[in-house]
């Protein structure tokens, strides 16, 4: 009776602490996080264009990328306040170039010649196919300006003019950009110096940017070539520890690099020099990426700056200089990625462009040696039969099969435990009062028998890392976004949308808005059907002799129901068949070895049990 006590209590202190937790800290946070994002909102009422940052170690001779030049070092470049106007105002206002690719739609502002209207028109922002298309890029003076600039800085003392974010380059035709014509810029400095930048474009997401610098001058000049990619406000985040959201990169021998916002605001400015590199921002499902030649030693930077009232982020590198002679021509080639990152696409890029890990651009996580296999088995099985509910399920059942013989040996141990339970129900009457005496005779019995007591546990501690993979998989990968099952489940990445508490939609209210325990009402049909299965699954086991595990038993199908209420319904759906299999599975053993299967007595006893108590 004692321990009984101390479980509920343990169990009522626990709810207490997880009620505590929603209203001190996640509320808060999710509050925070919301003011933070409407302060970020309103600052962009007036801001300015941060394009430049600091100056990266070791490029004394040359001003930073994105800076005037003549600007001081290790000081933004000088900016005109300009209000936030809407997405068509702000295209409208200057000539452009038009993208247009089965992938990729928008265009590109003469003004600088920056690489600033980028929309994804295979993917939309809800699942109805009518909504908007994802907007990646959007130029300065937009609510949340995010765009790619290319170009040169010059050497430290040189007077010779440079294009720069003002520049207005001229067009030579009038075609759109697509796969099959590219776009050639022109610029005369009058100096001497003619720029031509030849933009391309594949079938995806692949920009090619190639430069060429002619110079008719009387001396040779010497310039940096540069890429960036600047972000003007913090922009809204998932949240998860899980998922990187951010600054990334794989900078040579630095490896992987990540710097979430807050981290790159807190160390302002991170600079690496590397060979091999590529560096960006990414989202959960979209990003946009500097590809300078593997070949090319770079000085990269991560980078936030507060100018102003506004927080830039940018991503920069700088080659080494070219100089170009009298009548010479100087040439440089770079690539920027802008778009969804789609498994199959990155990793053919990694392969076409000889990349270091571009296939890390996805957030596989550490687990990344199983993760990956884990989504190429549902993504080849989707292919095959079309959906990717219907692979998960295909999955879970080649999984079962390839771990049959570890389980098969887990519950065949289980049925021998079945069998000696009244040996272990003959102790507890012989030593009622003596514990300790109860479990070494139990150990005795175990060994005598050959029985591993924890063999039991073996086929959940299995599930663990095929549940870690799979959550990760729906997480993170664009493949399972929007991606419909059957019936009311439109979106495998997103939660049971259905809720018991409004009765299946029958009652027009949102539970889940109440104070502090809003957050555990939003339990759908599916998370349900999941507690329902692990329910039978666990009567189907021997009734643990020790009154706190079996209270611990009965309740961890509720817990786990609620639990999971709110993670990706493709999880949910995996873990419901994972425990019907179970099941079918265990019975088929338990019935192989001899053991009697006790699963509908078991919840008849339940059922009788309750009725003698009323």
């Amino acid at each position: 009776m004692t321990d009984n006590r101390n479980t509920i209590l343990a169990v009522i202190l626990s709810g207490l602490v997880l009620i505590a937790w929603q209203y001190w800290y996640n509320i808060p946070q999710m509050e925070k996080q919301r003011i933070a994002q409407q302060a970020s909102q309103s600052q962009t009422a007036n801001p300015k264009d941060a394009s430049g940052a600091n100056q990266p170690a070791g490029t004394t001779q040359a001003p930073a990328p994105g800076q005037q030049a003549g600007a001081p070092a290790n000081q933004p470049a000088a900016a005109q306040a300009a209000p936030v106007q809407p997405r068509a105002t702000v295209l409208a206002a200057s000539p452009r170039v038009k993208i247009d690719t089965p992938s990729v739609s928008g265009s590109i502002s003469l003004t600088g010649a920056r690489i600033d209207d980028v929309a994804l028109v295979k993917y939309r922002e809800t699942v109805d196919p009518k909504s908007p298309a994802i907007e990646l890029l959007s130029p300065s003076g937009t609510k949340e300006p995010f765009y790619a600039e290319f170009g040169f800085v010059p050497a430290a003392g040189s007077n010779v003019k440079m294009p720069d974010r003002d520049t207005v380059w001229k067009q030579e035709g009038s075609n759109a950009l697509t796969p099959s014509s590219p776009a050639v810029l022109t610029w005369d400095n009058g100096q001497g110096l003619t720029f031509k930048r030849t933009i391309s474009i594949d079938d995806k997401y692949m920009f090619t940017i190639k430069d060429e610098v002619t110079n008719a001058g009387n001396a040779p000049v010497t310039m940096y070539p540069f890429g960036l990619i600047s972000r003007h406000g913090t922009p809204p985040v998932s949240g998860y520890y899980i998922l990187h959201e951010g600054l990334i990169g794989v900078l040579g021998d630095h490896g992987l690099q990540e710097y979430n916002y807050k981290k790159i605001d807190e160390a302002k400015a991170v600079e690496f020099k590397a060979t091999n590199a590529w560096l960006g921002i990414t989202d959960k499902y979209w990003a946009a990426t500097l590809l300078p030649s593997p070949k090319a030693a770079v000085q990269a930077r991560f980078s936030s700056n507060l100018v102003g009232s506004l927080r830039t982020y940018q991503t920069d590198y700088l080659l080494d200089p070219i100089t170009v002679a009298t009548g010479g021509t100087g040439t440089t080639t770079t690539n920027l990625f802008a778009g969804a990152k789609e498994s199959k696409t990155v990793d053919a890029y990694d392969q076409q462009l000889g990349l270091n890990k571009f296939d890390r651009l996805i957030d596989w996580g550490w687990f990344y040696f199983i993760t990956r296999p884990m989504f190429w088995m549902i993504d080849f099985l989707y292919h095959i039969v079309g959906n990717f509910g219907v692979a998960i399920l295909l999955v879970t059942v080649m999984v079962k099969a390839i771990f049959f013989p570890l389980a098969s040996k887990s519950y065949a141990s289980m049925a021998k435990m079945k069998a000696i339970q009244p040996q272990v129900a003959a102790l507890k009457e012989k030593y009622p009062d003596d514990k300790m005496k109860q479990q070494q005779e139990m150990m005795e019995i175990y060994k005598k028998e050959k029985i591993n007591p924890i063999a039991g546990c073996l086929p959940i501690v299995i599930q663990i890392p095929v549940f870690f993979s799979l959550y990760k998989v729906l997480f993170v990968t664009i493949e399972m976004r929007h991606a419909p099952f059957f019936g009311w489940i439109k979106d495998l990445s997103a939660h049971d949308p259905t809720n018991l508490f409004t009765l299946f939609g029958l009652l027009s209210y949102d539970p889940t808005q109440l104070p502090i325990i809003g957050h555990y009402l939003a339990l759908g049909l599916w998370p349900i059907i999941m507690g329902i299965t692990m329910w039978f699954q666990m009567k189907l086991n021997p009734t643990p002799p020790d009154p706190t595990q079996k209270m611990i038993f009965d309740w961890m199908p509720l817990i786990f129901t609620f639990m999971l209420a709110s993670f990706p319904a493709g999880l949910v759906i995996y873990w419901a068949w994972n425990n019907t299999l179970s099941v079918l599975q265990q019975s088929y053993i338990m019935r192989k070895n001899g053991a009697k299967v006790e699963l509908f007595d078991n919840v008849r006893a339940l059922f009788a049990g309750s009725k003698k108590a009323t």
